[in-house]
């Protein structure tokens, strides 16, 4: 049992902070208050003087999928041999030892929701995992947090040799695998024992995204691509999460009616391609005021994992409220991957993710100095 007293507590549930003190047990938070009562035995770690908030969530990353100086051997992000791939799955390809997990860690990020990368139109599930462990399923969250999709730029360059030169043309194969296993759904539903048909691998993986179990997670940076990806959701009935948002502050409006939730970045670097020309740290402040549920991510590693805070203080520089950019980064996240029953703010019940630090979440001069992942210090 550890108690950490006296600091200043943002629970990410209430926006002004609170001096508490949080009572952990078997890495949950169990108790928390003012001036708490606990067993003699009880480690208490003296936060006087110090920030306290939830762990960072990342709810678009690709922490584990490339590792760290390295080249072809360790790049594990896409899979280029063909344009629909939602058989792939993250949990197989992560590496939990490489250097990134500990500098996440040491930055104050607990949990990420990782996998494929942007270059085909259907890429694989991505998973909600902690970033502490040797083990990539002691670390699981969820295995199947949502089936990664893709618009734009990215599936245009990476297969414009294998007919998908156009925006028409991806569409139309998401359009086709929706179709395809909306077929297959209905023959499965339909068939008596024995007389099923024949089992078809990426359609199967697609079941979980007819049936609203999980999203589309959706890459899309320029308002044309936003728009195709919600008219074909709504085609199919399927849930969607839209992931970058690049044009996010010129369709404010529609985006907030849409009441989609919106996963926004990477927004610091260099625009590498013209449908990042609007890319600008306004964009989560523009959004979140209008009544957006936005999260802000690196897309990790094109902003390094570690400085998911520090996206957050330069969307505060350009005008995001600081609530609305603490929760960005913790219970929004959390709410966008789809593991806040468990982590994404500071409440009785919760795993004990937590984040101790000598300044505020925004200032890049502040210093972590203590990460706790279930209760234990892992930074």
């Amino acid at each position: 049992m550890i108690c950490i007293r006296n600091g200043l507590v943002y629970d990410a549930v209430h926006e002004y902070p609170e001096i508490l003190d949080i009572l952990i047990d078997n890495g949950k938070i169990v108790k928390m208050g003012t001036l708490l009562d606990v067993p003699s035995e009880c480690e208490i770690i003296d936060a006087s003087g110090y920030n306290v908030y939830p762990g960072f969530v990342d709810a678009h990353s690709h922490l584990g999928t490339s590792g760290s100086g390295i080249g072809f051997e360790g790049n594990d992000t896409n899979e280029m041999t063909d344009i629909l791939t939602p058989h792939l799955r993250a949990i197989d390809c992560i590496e939990p030892m490489d250097i990134s997990f500990k500098e996440a860690r040491e930055g104050g990020v607990t949990t990420v929701c990782t996998g494929p990368g942007s270059a085909n139109v259907v890429g694989g599930t991505f998973i909600t995992m902690k970033t502490v462990g040797k083990r990539v399923d002691d670390m699981v969250i969820n295995e199947c947090a949502a089936m990664k999709c893709a618009f734009g730029e990215n599936p245009k360059r990476c297969y414009k040799d294998k007919n998908n030169s156009s925006r028409m043309a991806t569409a139309s194969k998401l359009r086709e695998i929706l179709f395809k296993t909306r077929e297959y759904d209905a023959k499965l539903q339909a068939s008596d024992k024995g007389k099923k048909p024949a089992f078809d691998m990426k359609l199967h993986a697609m079941l979980p995204v007819l049936h609203r179990e999980i999203p589309l997670k959706v890459h899309a940076h320029r308002a044309d691509d936003i728009f195709t990806a919600l008219r074909i959701a709504k085609e199919f009935n399927v849930r969607l999460t839209l992931e970058h948002v690049t044009d996010g502050s010129l369709i404010v409006d529609d985006l907030a009616k849409e009441q989609v939730m919106l996963a926004v970045g990477p927004s610091f670097g260099h625009r590498s391609k013209f449908e990042l020309r609007n890319k600008s740290f306004k964009t989560p402040g523009d959004l979140a005021n209008a009544g957006c549920h936005v999260s802000i991510i690196t897309d990790a590693p094109v902003i390094p994992q570690q400085y998911l805070r520090l996206c957050a203080g330069l969307a505060v520089k350009d005008g995001m409220k600081e609530f609305d950019a603490l929760k960005a980064i913790t219970i929004n996240a959390a709410e966008h991957a789809g593991v806040a029953h468990r982590v994404g703010s500071l409440e009785v019940g919760k795993d004990a993710d937590i984040v101790i630090m000598d300044g505020s979440v925004f200032e890049s001069t502040a210093k972590v100095i203590a990460t706790y992942i279930d209760g234990k210090q892992v930074a």
